[in-house]
């Protein structure tokens, strides 16, 4: 489904980035993470494809950001895809207990890495007639206690996404975002620890969606997959849930 593309994926390193790259990967796409960490070169060599590079990169320094995509034009010529996946969840704090800095940190992670990314890929992209996805969450649209600033950053992503959409549409580029509920990836089963109801947390996250337990990363990565696919070639500006259905109605979770 996506035979020869190049796709670039932020926060590609581990969690739900990383089930995306061996997704992409096995799909015929070319990946190209830009991920904070490292990726040991026997872990990058699980994804299918010969073509596949990782690149350090400070995605909240502009610099870096732009370097990296100097790098995958001079190596790969091109870039077919976006994906803005990188993201951070820290604090679990409410509004006026958030720090300035805490409150900087979120942005810049989960909305002016967007930016940055966009202004240095969105050339390339016109180029391609390609398409951008974010990773969003359901806490945009119905909200979480004791994470305000977390949950106005993916309120915000789902906002750029719909106004991304409209700018670029007249590129034949299209611009659609995903929503995941609970996922077990490394990042939450840390923020899981940290809390005070361990044990209730869990239970609380096998049962917040109706078609079964937590899944892993996997489930998203195919609906990525979908849309950045030629599939989905009249879909944008659309916040996809993929929440099992934690969104619906009024439930009680025993």
């Amino acid at each position: 489904m996506l035979h020869h593309k190049i796709i670039v994926l932020t926060g590609g390193a581990d969690g739900i980035g990383w089930e995306c790259a061996k997704a992409y990967s096995k799909a015929g796409a070319t990946v190209c993470i830009l991920d904070k960490n490292p990726i040991a070169e026997n872990k990058l060599n699980e994804l299918e494809t010969a073509q596949k590079t990782a690149i350090v990169c400070n995605l909240v320094n502009e610099n870096e950001v732009a370097d990296a995509f100097k790098t995958i034009i001079e190596k790969f010529g091109a870039i077919d895809a976006i994906h803005n996946n990188a993201g951070i969840a820290h604090p679990s704090k409410t509004l006026d207990q958030t720090t300035d800095a805490e409150w900087d940190l979120l942005m810049n992670v989960n909305l002016k890495s967007i930016l940055y990314t966009t202004r240095h890929g969105i050339g390339h992209l016109k180029k391609t007639k390609g398409c951008i996805l974010n990773t969003s969450s359901m806490v945009g649209t119905i909200g979480q206690n004791n994470h305000a600033v977390y949950v106005a950053t993916k309120g915000a992503i789902n906002a750029l996404t719909k106004a991304m959409a409209l700018d670029y549409a007249p590129y034949r580029i299209r611009v659609n975002a995903v929503s995941p509920a609970a996922i077990n990836t490394p990042t939450l089963q840390s923020w899981s620890k940290e809390q005070p109801n361990k044990e209730e947390i869990q239970h609380y996250l096998d049962k917040l969606q109706p078609l079964g337990s937590m899944p892993a990363g996997d489930v998203i990565a195919d609906a990525c997959l979908f849309l950045l696919s030629d599939a989905a070639r009249f879909i944008t500006g659309t916040i996809l849930p993929v929440s099992g259905g934690a969104e619906l109605g009024y439930r009680t979770i025993i």
